[in-house]
């Protein structure tokens, strides 16, 4: 187990991580990230030949409580921390590629200095594919919201890199403390736009240092709300880049889980060039919590 994005052990997002999935059905990777019952659950399908997965990279899947999904940001940042704390060729390794079903993703990790808890790895997304603008009194019914609740300046967007989400700017941070997303709602509109999830942000508490945060997000699906959202965080900063908030090719910090006591801090960087927006990075610490085993019949 470990918590992921983390400054300290118990906050950030917790994973749960299988090591060797090598015999286990389809099914029973379900059962057990059901089990888990957190966001989401990995299954590593370790190579017979672990030297080989230097360049192959590493087979990974990522099932949340109800589905397998393609990619997200902190189970891939999290395995990627487990194996480079465990794995017999790649302990230690200055980057590890996992492969997961969206295609290979690569994260680079920084050598931790004396006394620095866990690890700390940046993965570089897919480029952003930016989808629908959205009808900001459609999106505010499907969140439970008013539509003087959401920025007036900006309409909801899908945006994709590997994952799609609808990101839905908010008026304030009284606003993104109040919100309660009615699941039953939320599906039914998502389930005829081109969106998975929404992620919804507003500016962070004004601080005094460019060490952030400067936005506060928040996350609500079918398994609850999810502490930190590292799939959501690359649409998010190539959509405010994009959109001329937020600078390109500079630190921008996400704060996601304050509200469900799981702080989570997000390090995400995006460049715009002339055709368009890519080398999206989203980073974190990642820190061991606890070890065990499941006893299947």
């Amino acid at each position: 187990m470990l918590d992921v994005f983390a400054e300290h052990p118990l906050a950030g997002n917790p994973l749960a991580v299988f090591h060797d999935a090598r015999g286990l059905s389809d099914a029973e990777m379900q059962a057990l990230a059901l089990e888990t019952n957190l966001a989401e659950t990995t299954f590593i399908s370790p190579s017979a030949d672990p030297q080989a997965e230097r360049t192959s990279g590493v087979r990974v899947r990522i099932f949340t409580t109800a589905e397998e999904l393609p990619f997200a940001g902190h189970p891939t940042l999290g395995t990627a921390s487990w194996l480079y704390f465990h794995h017999p060729a790649l302990r230690g390794a200055e980057s590890i590629t996992l492969q997961l079903n969206a295609g290979p993703i690569t994260v680079h990790f920084q050598p931790p200095a004396a006394h620095e808890l866990g690890i700390h790895g940046t993965m570089r997304q897919n480029k952003p594919v930016f989808g629908v603008e959205h009808d900001r009194a459609a999106v505010a019914r499907a969140i439970g919201l008013l539509e003087e609740d959401l920025s007036p300046n900006h309409a909801p967007q899908t945006v994709s890199t590997g994952l799609p989400f609808c990101i839905v700017p908010l008026r304030s941070l009284e606003v993104a403390k109040r919100l309660q997303i009615a699941q039953h709602d939320a599906q039914a509109w998502l389930s005829t736009s081109d969106a998975k999830f929404f992620y919804c942000i507003t500016r962070a508490a004004q601080n005094k240092t460019n060490a952030g945060p400067h936005w506060h997000a928040r996350m609500q699906f079918y398994n609850g709300e999810d502490p930190a959202t590292g799939s959501a965080s690359g649409c998010c900063i190539s959509w405010l880049v994009k959109s001329g908030l937020a600078p390109s090719g500079a630190l921008t910090v996400i704060e996601q889980g304050i509200e469900i006591h799981r702080p989570s801090r997000i390090e995400a960087r995006a460049t715009k060039f002339e055709n368009g927006i890519d080398e999206v990075l989203v980073g974190g610490r990642t820190i061991q919590v606890a070890d065990g085993s499941f006893s299947l019949p």
